[in-house]
């Protein structure tokens, strides 16, 4: 009977690992890797945190952070000058570019001041021109590199870099600001 037990409470613990395993890896059914190497830095970064942008009950989105070190310190990942990678693979059928540029706007100006909305503004625009309409398995990079900017690639196609570490800070609060687009997407990628 003791051994019947102690067998039942190993294949409980082996399972509970298990799924704790499959969940940094597979996220709403995307396979993320847990450890990413960016072009232009020489640090390999680990999987922060995961989880769905959903809108009106609908899977828009599986994000993806990626930071040098874990951390659950929302500010610390916005102000930290480090490389880092937002990944975002698109599940929903299609996200046409006006959504697209208007979530951004309304991100940005969510968790930015209008003084710091009229410095970022000419550099939003450019980073929302970059962005057409979406469709489902299409996937977009956010990388960025301290000293050169944030890297835009939208289905393996380097578009271009947005200076300035001030635009990756309002780009990550989007997702970690005091507004984020959701907050069960902010604990996600926090790790929580």
């Amino acid at each position: 009977m003791g051994d019947t037990i102690v067998k039942l409470l190993f294949s409980v613990f082996v399972l509970l690992l298990s799924v704790t395993d499959a969940w940094s890896k597979d996220v709403g059914g995307i396979t993320l890797s847990e450890q990413v190497n960016v072009d232009g830095s020489n640090e390999t970064l680990q999987l922060n945190g995961a989880g769905i942008r959903k809108k009106f009950f609908f899977s828009i989105y599986v994000a993806a952070l990626y930071m040098p070190e874990k951390t659950g310190d929302a500010e610390k990942i916005i102000n930290a000058d480090v490389p880092k990678r937002v990944l975002m693979y698109f599940v929903y059928s299609e996200v046409e570019k006006e959504k697209m540029r208007s979530g951004w706007d309304e991100g940005f100006s969510d968790n930015r001041s209008a003084d710091e909305m009229k410095v970022l503004r000419e550099r939003l625009d450019n980073f929302n021109a970059m962005f057409d309409t979406l469709h489902e398995g299409d996937v977009v990079l956010l990388d960025y590199l301290p000293g050169v900017g944030t890297r835009v690639t939208v289905r393996g196609e380097q578009k271009r870099i947005i200076p300035g570490a001030d635009f990756n800070q309002a780009l990550m609060s989007v997702w970690l600001g005091a507004s984020p687009v959701t907050s069960s997407l902010k604990s996600a990628l926090l790790g929580k």
